[in-house]
């Protein structure tokens, strides 16, 4: 039996797959946070590049990879597919699992498949600096490789809390040379603003978002860089699931469920949107995105219009949000902390395209463990979520008596998050569920919108 499906560097994709093409109805506009109007291309400039601008509004199904995009790609492209036969071994399913493996990129995860091409097209319309926050470190690291790729500064705000128990991702943003600050940081308003009201602040994505947000507005020689959420950071990510469908066919196969963890969105999206295509154009394939109890954004969060950030900076989108407030317990040791999803996945989701399911991370951190132990690739505790939705996913076949094709994406390896193993390790992770209560005292403070 075959173990690993390859397909040749040729094979990269060409174009980029943008599912906006063939929805029946447009997503909701983006709203200035000031005047709570529809954005322009001028409004979004402070932040942003021409062209990845154009990208965002684009309504092209098919857009073109620059061939500096691709030669940069192809330094880890095409990511392998693996048929997970010790897994199922393991977990005694008749299913078939296989797992499109992202942690072959030179930062160990997903990300960079949006950073290269961020880069590349802010160097080329003379940006000198990039700004951006980062969580787990995953999103920074890339960018920081990236930024070296082309030739950018990069400055990185980083969730303290994360800052605090991931050093070794530090270190790596700092080797491709990139500076990192704990935020919130004294170094913005909006930093200082959260400060003054708790010291000791963990931080959130929503806070560094801010900062990062606020460093490329003030200065005319930086931009912004997202490494989730907005279209065109989706958009940029399809190659993974374009070339799980090359690879499906060279197994002989086509799934039955496609899973992957779910934070902002840039993972799921990656691999789930060319199959919601196949979805929209009558095939019969589930998609599901998993989320932590503590961050459930999909499977709790309300769908209406919130700011991106804490502070209120960034443009207003419609989306499933906890609210711009949430802040993640500090015992979350999974990533995924964003208070909000993509709003391409939470239109997906409001229209039943796609599913949701939140997990604990004590099941996950399991799930987690049993794939290393039979498949040997340690995961990102991130990428566990898609695991324990897959080894769900067989269970519940096994028990129906059918065998079910499943394939997930595994966003990343988990070489820089042993901390967090060793608190599962020694039984020390908690189970923690977002309370509803908080969700619905954060609405109250969500922007009035009225369109």
């Amino acid at each position: 039996m075959t173990t690993k499906y390859l397909l040749p560097e040729d094979q990269i994709p060409r174009h980029w797959y943008n599912i906006l093409a063939d929805l029946k109805t447009p997503p909701a506009p983006v709203l200035h946070p000031g005047t709570k109007k529809p954005v322009g291309p001028q409004d979004l400039a402070p932040l942003f590049p021409m062209a990845i601008i154009e990208q965002e509004m684009s309504g092209k199904r098919e857009v073109p990879i620059p061939d500096e995009v691709r030669n940069a790609l192809a330094l880890w492209r095409p990511s392998p597919l693996f048929r997970a036969t010790r897994l199922e071994q393991a977990i005694g399913t008749r299913s078939h699992i296989y797992y499109k493996y992202e942690g072959v990129s030179p930062s160990g995860s997903h990300k960079p498949n949006t950073a290269v091409a961020q880069a590349y097209y802010n160097k080329k319309e003379g940006v000198r600096r990039l700004a951006t926050e980062t969580g787990a470190g995953q999103w920074g690291s890339s960018l920081a490789f990236a930024g070296q790729l082309f030739g950018l500064e990069v400055t990185v705000y980083m969730v303290r809390i994360s800052y605090e128990q991931k050093p070794y991702r530090r270190s790596m943003m700092k080797t491709w040379g990139a500076e990192v600050f704990p935020s919130p940081t004294d170094k913005t308003n909006a930093g200082r603003s959260i400060l003054a009201k708790d010291p000791r602040s963990n931080g959130s994505l929503g806070i560094a978002i801010s900062e990062a947000v606020e460093d490329a507005a003030t200065h005319d020689d930086t931009k912004y860089s997202l490494g989730s959420v907005l279209n065109h950071v989706c958009m940029h990510q399809t190659v993974i699931g374009l070339e799980a469908q090359q690879q499906m066919k060279l197994a002989g196969e086509y799934p039955d469920v496609v899973i992957a963890c779910h934070g902002g969105g840039s993972n799921f999206s990656g691999i789930a949107l060319p199959f919601a295509r196949d979805k929209i154009n009558g095939k019969q394939v589930r998609l599901l995105a998993a989320e932590p109890t503590s961050c459930p954004s999909l499977t709790k969060g309300k769908y209406t219009f919130d700011y991106g950030d804490t502070v209120g900076m960034t443009p207003i989108v419609k989306m499933h949000t906890l609210g711009h407030d949430f802040m993640p317990p500090g015992i979350h040791a999974g990533g995924l902390r964003y208070h909000g999803a993509a709003p391409l996945v939470s239109k997906l989701l409001d229209e039943g395209l796609i599913e949701a399911v939140a997990y604990g991370q004590r099941g996950c951190f399991e799930a987690a463990v049993t794939f290393a132990r039979s498949e040997g690739v340690i995961p990102a505790p991130e990428s566990s979520h898609a695991i324990k939705a897959a080894i769900e996913e067989a269970r519940k076949a096994d028990a129906e008596g059918r065998t079910r094709v499943i394939l997930f994406n595994l966003s990343g390896h988990g070489h820089f998050d042993m901390a967090a193993y060793d608190q599962y390790l020694a039984g020390k992770l908690e189970d923690f569920e977002y309370p509803s209560e908080a969700v619905e005292k954060s609405m109250k403070n969500l922007p009035q919108v009225q369109l």
